[in-house]
């Protein structure tokens, strides 16, 4: 079997099966062992490539590899994580921490079906090489997704399901009207049925209809970027993050918004080949929503009350951040590519902690926590690194990425640009700092169960911090030119 197709259908076969299963251990046995048996196959895909299958519609190139390789990772660290998780979860009616009412949460069969189907939708997107086909991928992970929200059965839950699944329907819909216009953009290609194929379009991208390739870029910037959690397309986001359990979370942010970004990706890769005019379209579009986007979060971080929330909107500012890098050019390319390896992997590792700290203070409210760093060492450990992570600071992999996009903007003098990108790192560094040193420090406001922190808790966010801490001193030979050959294949140096 072709290595591409087993890599979406182990997780679509094995979450399928999971649905029938009604031992618990089982289902963490096959969640686990799926998890590695994918993250195995994947890295094999790096040295054996397969061949492209279905007339080209699906194969894996550098960038979708790169973007799959990260949904691997983080997904084997899920499934470690979700094992202590589930343990936790302790079956029948749950008192919700917030509200005091009783609740029930899915089952866990239903779970561990809807996080395998959402690796197999993950994948798909990645190896989508047809622009009908990815627009498929991507809905799929909505669909499979929803229900991992609505894991804890009750109102808030719900509401954020529902708005999940309104605002990235609206959102999926814009942009199959972007395939529709990018469709009559390239009539002069209706050659066969290849041509909505990436490689096609990007060959014969300057005999597209420029201005119908326009209007289909703003339509897939708009759509995907609803998915993605670009502002002011943003709102499903900070309430999906919040009510989702941590683990469930992680993906969320770590993987799913990068699939979103991959579908952007593809359509700028099409403007940059059309020539210079559309490129500086289709970049400046993407550097004010990537300024909007981090405008928006700094604003709701600097008085944000609930950790969870906190760690949503951050992932609006990033979401911006890797937008703004791709749309400056030059150097800033390479590192937007570089700091969305390094979100994902901080991001991930700081929503598995925060889950930790909501087991043990079943609180989510940043006033309510206290003293973490007591009474959870490890947890409040990787919660600080995680911080200085986040917002970019020396050593972790972020501060080099996010210098390299300064850099980018100065070098295109866009000196405005540069400015208000510093001010708004400035901005969300000030107001993390104050919520995640006050949680960190201090003596806990109310007596607290002091449990033992297991290793399927710890280990998992250990490693992913640990990853990030690397890239900030040492970045790999072979990853250091995959950067290069995709930052000159998205337009940049």
């Amino acid at each position: 079997m072709n290595l591409t197709l087993a890599l979406f259908l182990v997780p679509a076969v094995a979450g399928l099966a999971a649905f029938a299963i009604r031992s618990n251990r089982v289902l963490r046995f096959l969640l686990v062992g799926t998890a590695v048996v994918h993250s195995g196959l994947t890295a094999a895909g790096w040295v054996y490539p397969a061949a492209p299958v279905f007339g080209g519609w699906v194969h894996l190139d550098d960038l979708g590899r790169l973007f799959l390789s990260l949904t691997s990772a983080l997904f084997l660290a899920a499934s470690v994580y979700a094992v202590g998780y589930l343990r936790r979860e302790a079956p029948g009616r749950q008192t919700d921490v917030e509200e005091g009412f009783l609740f029930m949460n899915a089952p866990e069969a239903t779970f561990v079906g809807c996080l395998l189907l959402f690796l197999s939708t993950m994948t798909l997107v990645s190896a989508s090489q047809h622009f009908g086909l990815l627009w498929i991928a991507v809905e799929a992970t909505t669909l499979a997704s929803a229900p991992l929200i609505y894991y804890h059965r009750h109102h808030r839950s719900l509401e954020a399901t529902w708005k999940y699944l309104l605002i990235c329907s609206v959102g999926i819909a814009l942009a199959l009207l972007g395939n529709f216009l990018l469709t009559v953009a390239a009539t002069p290609l209706f050659r066969n049925e290849s041509a909505l194929l990436l490689g096609s379009l990007v060959k014969d991208a300057v005999l597209l209809d420029p201005r119908w390739l326009k209007a289909a870029f703003i339509f897939f910037l708009v759509g995907y970027g609803t998915k993605m959690g670009l502002a002011p397309m943003h709102t499903w986001l900070p309430d999906a993050h919040s009510e989702a359990p941590s683990v469930v979370s992680a993906l969320l942010s770590g993987a799913l918004l990068n699939n979103a970004l991959l579908g952007i990706l593809r359509a700028h890769n099409v403007c940059v080949a059309a020539g210079p005019g559309m490129k500086a379209f289709s970049s400046d579009l993407l550097v004010l929503f990537g300024l909007v986007s981090m405008a928006v979060a700094a604003v709701f971080i600097l008085k944000q009350m609930d950790f969870k929330r906190m760690l949503a909107y951050s992932s609006v500012e990033h979401m911006g951040i890797l937008a703004l890098g791709i749309g400056l050019g030059g150097s800033a390319v390479f590192g937007a590519v570089l700091h969305a390896i390094n979100h994902s992997l901080t991001k991930a590792m700081l929503f598995f902690a925060a889950g930790n700290i909501l087991a043990v203070y079943r609180t989510k409210s940043i006033q309510d926590v206290r003293g973490l760093l007591r009474v959870l060492p490890a947890t409040g450990t990787l919660w600080l690194m995680g911080f200085f992570a986040i917002t970019g600071s020396p050593p972790f992999g972020t501060f080099f990425s996010e210098l390299m996009i300064l850099k980018g903007a100065l070098d295109a003098g866009r000196t405005f640009v540069a400015v208000a990108y510093l001010a708004l790192l400035a901005l969300i560094f000030i107001g993390m700092a104050a919520s995640f040193l006050r949680m960190a420090q201090g003596t806990a406001p109310k007596p607290i169960i002091r449990t033992g922190e297991c290793l399927s808790a710890i280990v998992p966010p250990a490693v992913l911090v640990a990853a990030t801490l690397v890239l900030g001193l040492y970045v790999p030979p072979p990853l250091l030119a995959l950067l290069r050959r995709l930052a000159q294949w998205l337009g940049g140096a």
